[in-house]
């Protein structure tokens, strides 16, 4: 009796999806070829980010908010020796803020470094690891002079 009432209600939703227009039923339907939020196609050219100079410095992205320096360590440390591990952790929290930084004694170390633990995982997540850019002289905006030391503003 319940599927006898439910026929008539499905059959109505079948005709009046059939007769809405094409982008609602593009969207309400899982059957629809051409979804406009797909990712675009395979053969598209995206611009590659420029690669980093090869360094003894790493900069490791992916980190776990539990993640620590030492821990950072004793992972890397595995495919080389290690000069310093830090993870960048928030001032307030205490946490990590997803990222760090691991430097290496030789150049050979830290490429081992990098295809060692490069989309391996770490506390849980899967850490991307790359040669770290050096960081950008400090421009002042709006061509003021950097602040003072002591600023008391």
């Amino acid at each position: 009796m319940a599927m006898a009432m439910r026929l008539p209600a499905i059959a109505r939703a079948a005709t009046e999806m059939a007769s809405a227009p094409v982008g609602l039923r593009r969207l309400f339907c899982s059957n629809a070829t051409n979804f406009s939020f797909l990712s675009p196609p395979a053969n598209s050219e995206t611009p590659a980010r420029p690669q980093a100079d090869p360094s003894t410095n790493l900069f490791v992205s992916g980190l776990s908010k539990r993640t620590t320096s030492e821990g950072l360590r004793t992972a890397f440390a595995q495919f080389g020796e290690v000069a310093d591990a830090k993870v960048v952790t928030d001032r307030v929290s205490g946490y990590s803020k997803g990222f760090g930084f691991v430097r290496y004694a030789t150049l050979e170390d830290s490429a081992k470094g990098i295809a060692g633990m490069d989309g391996k995982f770490l506390d849980g997540w899967v850490i991307f690891a790359e040669y770290a850019r050096p960081r950008e002289p400090y421009r002042p905006q709006n061509n003021m002079p950097p602040p003072p030391y002591g600023n008391r503003y």
